[in-house]
C-alpha cells in the first residue's frame, strides 16, 4: 500500500505533506471546507494531481491529517493498493424520487457483488439526509454480515449544507459508498465517546422520525431549557456539548444523539438521527480529559482484533467533539497515534454523524458525538 498526503489551504499552493511519488490507479479521498470544495476549478486541479485516480470529495467540519486538525483547508489522502480492488458506487438523494433514505442505502448497497466483498465505506450526504434509514437500509442488504463504516458530511459549524461526489464536482445531497475487495486486506473498526448520562430519564411520548416533541407528556424542548439554565440562552449551539443518550426498546446499546437545531415555534427539537416513540432519553456531558481518552480506547479496541498491524487509519468524529476539546482537538488524535503507531497513516474528518457498528456487531448505525475508528492493512 502506497499512501500520498496534500494539503491546500486558502489562498495557497498544495503542499506535499508525505513523499511525492506516482500512483496507480489510487482512491483519492478529498476531503475540506465546503466554501473550498465549492471553488468551480477544485476537480480539475485535484484530477491533475492523480492521473486516473478515483476522487471520493466530501464537506468536513475539519479535516484530520496525521496528528492535526485543519480547518479551512483541502486535504488529500490518495492509496495505492497492491492487492486489494474497490469499486465506488453514488446516488443522490434528490434524484430518488419516491424512495426514502432506508431505500436509498439499501439500493446504493445491493449494487456491490457479495464475492470477496471485505469492508464498505461510506462518505454520506449530512444536511437532510435521515442517517438512521440509511444506514438501517445499507445494513438490511448485506444481512448485517459485512462491516460498514463512515459518515456524514460536515459544513463546520454552519449547517447550511454539506457537499460529496464521486468523480465529478461535489455537490448536495450525494452519498458515496466505496466497497473493498481482496482475500488479504483486513479491516478493523471501533467506536467509544466518552460521553456520561446524568439526570433522570425521560420517556419520548411523542416523536416523529428524528423530531422530538415531548417527553413524559411535556413538551421536550422547555424540559431542555431548563436543564441548560441560562446556557440555553446559547442554543442551539450549546446542544452540541449536551447530547441525550437513548435507549430503545429491543436494542442491547444506547445510541448518542446530538440536537441539531431546535424549533422555537413547535416547541421542538431535531435530532441528528431517528428518536422513536417509547424511547428513553438521558442528558449526557463530558470533559476534554473523558473525549480524548475514550479516543484512544477505540484505537486499542480496533487494534486487539487484528492480525496484522494497520497500514492506513481513517478517523470520523464529531464536530459537538471539536467544539467540547476546542484548542486541544488535537489531543484525542494523538491518543490514536499512540495506540497505532507511526507506520499507519492518520486521515479521516470531523462529521454531523458517524457511521459504523457496535463493537462485537456487524449491524451499521448512525452515531453521534464518537470517535470512530477503521484500521486498514493488506
Amino acid at each position: 500500500m502506497k499512501i500520498v498526503q496534500i494539503q491546500k489551504e486558502k489562498h495557497t499552493d498544495w503542499k506535499y505533506l508525505t513523499k511525492k511519488q506516482p500512483l496507480q490507479n489510487p482512491l483519492v479521498f478529498v476531503f475540506g471546507d465546503r466554501y473550498l470544495l465549492e471553488d468551480e476549478s477544485i476537480y480539475e486541479d485535484v484530477k491533475k494531481l492523480f492521473t486516473g485516480g478515483h476522487f471520493v470529495f466530501g464537506s468536513t467540519s475539519a479535516n484530520i491529517v496525521g496528528e492535526s486538525v485543519e480547518e479551512q483547508a483541502i486535504t488529500i489522502t490518495a492509496i495505492e493498493f497492491e492487492k486489494t480492488q474497490f469499486i465506488v458506487k453514488s446516488t443522490n438523494i434528490f434524484d430518488s424520487l419516491g424512495k426514502d433514505c432506508f431505500e436509498n442505502g439499501n439500493n446504493l448497497i445491493k449494487q456491490f457483488s457479495t464475492e470477496g466483498l471485505k469492508f464498505i465505506f461510506v462518505v454520506s450526504e449530512g444536511s437532510f439526509v435521515n442517517g438512521s434509514e440509511l444506514t438501517k437500509g445499507m445494513s438490511a442488504a448485506t444481512q448485517n454480515k459485512i462491516l460498514i463504516t463512515g459518515g456524514l458530511c460536515g459544513d463546520d459549524d454552519r449547517f447550511e449544507k454539506t457537499i460529496a461526489s464521486y468523480n465529478e464536482k461535489p455537490k448536495p445531497g450525494e452519498v458515496i459508498a466505496i466497497g473493498f475487495y481482496g482475500d488479504t486486506l483486513e479491516a478493523t473498526f471501533s467506536i467509544r465517546g466518552g460521553w456520561i448520562p446524568f439526570g433522570p430519564e425521560r420517556v419520548v411520548t411523542k416523536s416523529k422520525a428524528n423530531v422530538l416533541y415531548e417527553l413524559d407528556g411535556k413538551p421536550a424542548l422547555d424540559l431542555y431549557k431548563k436543564y441548560l439554565g441560562e446556557k440555553s440562552n446559547q442554543l442551539p449551539a450549546a446542544a452540541l456539548l449536551y447530547p441525550l443518550n437513548v435507549k430503545v426498546e429491543g436494542q442491547k446499546e444506547s445510541v448518542v444523539r446530538t440536537i441539531l437545531n431546535i424549533n422555537e415555534q413547535d416547541n421542538t427539537m431535531i435530532l441528528a438521527g431517528d428518536i422513536p416513540k417509547n424511547a428513553t432519553v438521558q442528558l449526557m456531558m463530558s470533559n476534554v480529559d473523558k473525549i480524548a481518552s475514550a479516543s484512544g480506547l477505540a484505537a486499542k479496541q480496533a487494534l486487539e482484533s487484528r492480525k496484522n498491524n494497520p497500514q492506513l487509519a481513517i478517523l470520523v468524529s464529531c464536530i459537538g467533539r471539536k467544539l467540547l476539546l476546542d484548542q486541544r482537538v488535537e489531543e484525542e488524535l494523538e491518543e490514536v497515534a499512540e495506540m497505532v503507531g507511526d507506520s499507519t497513516t492518520l486521515c479521516g474528518f470531523y462529521s454531523y454523524g458517524e457511521i459504523g457498528p457496535f463493537d462485537g456487531e456487524k449491524a451499521c448505525q448512525l452515531h453521534n458525538q464518537t470517535m470512530t475508528i477503521t484500521l486498514i492493512s493488506e
